[in-house]
């Protein structure tokens, strides 16, 4: 064997070692989402008041938590408003109602100012959390997902409804599900 020959053969078995090396490296990277029976990992994020919100202060709680696109865009707006218009029963169901998106704090106060809503709104700005939960993305990645998640009082997933198109169904799907919690 020619020394050409056997330095292609060994430059070949480098490039697939590199290969296999960074296919499991973004294998190791990529996170399950958060499914049915699934236990809620612990995070902290600010709310619009600027608050840290721990979810270990929610413990013992039914949880509401649901992951728009954008504060103030219309069909964000409809589902906050639907959360809003339902929150006394979200209420008497034990249930506390908690908005995601990845807009800033002050985005939020003012979401939360103009639409009077009157529940929790977490300021995600890094994705974090939605990286956490494995809330998906569109439209190659530009436009983040929208995921509700129902969480009981143990923390655990009991419910999981993604659908972009559906804003205002998110608000029903929850109600139903809250409302088989013994």
């Amino acid at each position: 064997m020619t020394k050409i020959k056997l330095m292609q053969k060994l430059l070949l078995l480098t490039f697939i070692l590199l290969i296999g090396i960074l296919v499991t490296q973004c294998k190791a990277k990529i996170k399950k989402p958060l499914t049915i029976g699934d236990t809620l990992p612990d995070f902290s994020l600010l709310d619009q008041n600027g608050a840290v919100f721990n979810l270990s202060d929610a413990k013992g709680q039914a949880l509401v938590i649901y992951f728009y696109p954008k504060d103030d865009t219309p069909g964000c707006t409809k589902e906050a408003c639907r959360f809003r218009d339902e929150f006394k029963v979200f209420s008497d169901l034990n249930a506390r109602v908690i908005g995601v998106s990845s807009d800033d704090v002050a985005s939020h106060k003012e979401f939360e100012i103009k639409y009077n809503l009157p529940f929790t709104l977490l300021a995600d700005t890094d994705q974090k959390l939605r990286k956490l939960f494995g809330v998906p993305s569109f439209g190659a990645g530009l436009v983040p997902g929208r995921v509700t998640y129902i969480i009981d009082k143990k923390a655990v997933v009991r419910y999981v409804f993604n659908s972009m198109r559906q804003a205002e169904m998110h608000v029903d799907k929850s109600l139903e599900i809250l409302k088989t919690f013994k």
